[in-house]
């Protein structure tokens, strides 16, 4: 099977389509370096000439930095031809840039963040979010990490609040036609499960967890999502870094540094890819794209050139017999 930028896929039970590669962009909120206002714009109008067109965006991203600059490099397009999704649960108030601490965002426009999951907070973010991108809509909005990992030992708590106040007002702005899908978008499987046990959720957005290193999400969650047309948005599926780049030294996973372990495992998977002559990155983005429950892999990028570099990828062709090399190694858990 080979791939295009360009294809689509139905977003789950909706009635529209989308691309199977979508922009993310974590990188042009200036994500522990600074891009330029150019750099940001140029890697929009990439993707856009590509023929991407579902683009991910956040307020926690940059502190509106991201969305402010996805929504200026998007201002010259037909807002009904592409598809945007952003997030709520974090709330931006101006504040002096020495009254708060931003990392791993750099450079950042002088907007704190702060945590609110609740119901008339989130109708707020969702209007500042609307004003900062400069658009009257969005077509997905997700509640944004109720997760351990953001949390720690408060998440039951903020998952708690999450369910009282965030979720039920984004069923009522569903309800009311001013958002297409509504969803979750999180680090971990267990909360993913969760939220779409717990409410009517029409998409997800998972990250590191259905990728060449983890297939944890393609156990359980996956295939409940594809049983109740539920679309996922798989993302971080280079691991953060090291599926991009390989086994280097000071390869990075889940943002840190590379331990022997995933080291170990991605040079095993490294000398399957060598074996039939297919680069690294391009089996781990075509690997993510796999699942028929997943609708969209979303990439970003810090340059042209390094899109590019995984458009190509994504659109390499891959000989099957090197899945089956990777399910014979039990380097995969979940093999289609």
């Amino acid at each position: 099977m080979t791939y295009c930028v360009t294809d689509r896929r139905k977003f789950g039970r909706q009635d529209w389509s989308t691309t199977v590669l979508s922009f993310g962009s974590v990188p042009i909120g200036n994500m522990g370096r600074a891009m330029s206002a150019g750099e940001a714009e140029g890697v929009i109008e990439h993707a856009w000439a590509a023929g991407v067109r579902l683009f991910d965006t956040a307020p926690m991203y940059g502190h509106g930095l991201a969305e402010s600059r996805l929504g200026s490099g998007l201002a010259d397009v037909d807002r009904g031809s592409y598809a945007l999704i952003t997030k709520v649960g974090r709330r931006l108030s101006a504040a002096p840039l020495d009254s708060f601490d931003s990392a791993p965002w750099v450079n950042v426009p002088a907007m704190k963040l702060e945590y609110d999951y609740s119901y008339d907070g989130v109708m707020r973010q969702v209007e500042d979010s609307l004003q900062r991108m400069a658009t009257d809509r969005f077509d997905v909005l997700l509640v944004h990490d109720t997760d351990r990992w953001t949390h720690g030992a408060e998440q039951p708590q903020r998952f708690r609040e999450a369910l009282g106040g965030a979720f039920k007002a984004l069923v009522s702005l569903r309800d009311e036609g001013v958002v297409r899908a509504i969803g979750i978008g999180v680090n971990e499987v267990d909360v993913c499960l969760a939220a779409a046990n717990a409410v009517d959720i029409d998409c997800m957005l998972i990250a590191g967890t259905h990728t060449l290193l983890d297939q944890e999400a393609a156990l359980e969650l996956l295939p409940l999502c594809q049983s109740r047309g539920i679309a996922v948005v798989n993302g971080r599926v280079f691991g953060s870094g090291i599926l991009a780049t390989g086994s280097t030294p000071g390869a990075r996973f889940d943002y840190a540094r590379a331990g022997d372990e995933v080291l170990s495992k991605v040079r095993a998977i490294e000398e399957i890819c060598q074996l039939h002559d297919v680069p690294l990155g391009a089996a781990a983005v075509q690997f993510a794209a796999k699942h028929p429950a997943i609708v969209s892999v979303c990439l970003g990028a810090r340059t042209v050139v390094q899109q590019q570099q995984n458009y190509d990828w994504f659109e390499q062709e891959i000989p099957d017999d090197l899945w089956e090399d990777l399910r014979t190694a039990n380097l995969l858990a979940e093999h289609r």
